[in-house]
């Protein structure tokens, strides 16, 4: 007879199977990500047809397999209703679901993984949807969080460059900063172009030695100089970006005043790019977002 073994998981993704069987991903808090069959899950009066669903978290009996294991027993814990009422809501978990499916590990525990997704979808699910905005800032805030807990977190409080603070000017309203996401987060643009004119006033001295210069001596060692790269700008920030980017590390999402929707779309373009970049491989449910902030826009004004 197989082994079996308990896990309390979340369902992360499923895939049809045969006639009436579902394939779900789970994150579990014992054994990391799993894959099993839930059988006969899609048959009209099937007790795993709704435990099987997207987002619902159960405790669960698994029977081990030679290549897939089969759910013998679910037992529902919490689901997230509020979550499939609403597209923008939707979208963002999703979106947040698959950072986490490349995030997690296979056989191993990932307690602090399961935790962390659980209460941002948690905190989604609890957005106003009257309040598009709050959607926005909740998934960058659980992006930002699901990344610092890979070891990923963009640099943002200070430039990659200078390594000094950097703090935005309200009062210059072109105040602008950049972003690399090849370098890992803010860029002073001024540390920037200053390093552009000391690499261009360095070439020019290779290029054109001075006169009188002495020639090198036979056997002489050569030192070679290792110029520090100027970071190519991903984008570009304005105050008020920068300000909601430094503050998605606090524990809770801060509501900063003058904070607007076209804000929040920057910020999550922003983390979008870099998670990307850091993962290696596109984030489909984010043309979701695309579609549904777009509709939203174009209903609102």
């Amino acid at each position: 007879m197989s082994r079996t073994y308990k896990a309390t998981g979340i369902n992360l993704k499923t895939q049809v199977l045969g006639e009436s069987d579902k394939i779900v991903t789970i994150l579990t808090r014992e054994f990391g990500l799993i894959r099993a069959v839930a059988p006969g899950a899609r048959k009209h009066n099937s007790s795993l047809g709704g435990r099987s669903g997207m987002f619902v978290v159960n405790e669960l009996l698994i029977a081990k397999g030679r290549s897939l294991d089969k759910i013998t027993q679910a037992q529902t814990l919490k689901t997230y209703p509020g979550l499939a009422k609403d597209l923008g809501k939707l979208a963002a978990s999703q979106y947040l679901a698959e950072i986490v499916l490349c995030q997690a590990l296979s056989e191993q525990p990932q307690e602090e993984l399961y935790e962390l997704f659980n209460e941002h979808l948690h905190r989604l699910e609890a957005v106003s949807s009257a309040n598009p905005s709050g959607v926005l800032a909740h998934l960058a805030h659980g992006v930002f969080h699901l990344l610092a807990l890979a070891g990923l977190t963009p640099q943002v409080q200070v430039c990659c460059l200078s390594e000094h603070p950097l703090k935005p000017d309200f009062t210059d309203p072109n105040w602008q900063v950049g972003f690399s996401i090849p370098a890992g987060g803010t860029v002073s643009l001024e540390a920037r172009e200053r390093l552009r004119t000391e690499g261009e006033r360095e070439m020019r001295r290779d290029q054109y030695p001075m006169p009188n210069a002495p020639s090198p001596m036979p056997h002489a060692q050569t030192v070679v100089v290792h110029r520090q790269e100027i970071p190519v700008i991903s984008c570009r920030l304005g105050a008020m970006e920068l300000v909601l980017l430094q503050h998605l590390s606090q524990p809770e999402i801060m509501q900063i005043d003058g904070a607007r929707d076209h804000n929040w779309l920057s910020v999550e373009q922003i983390l979008r790019q870099y998670a990307q970049y850091q993962l290696g491989r596109p984030i489909r449910s984010a043309t979701l977002i695309d579609s549904y902030f777009a509709a939203n826009h174009d209903a609102t004004v």
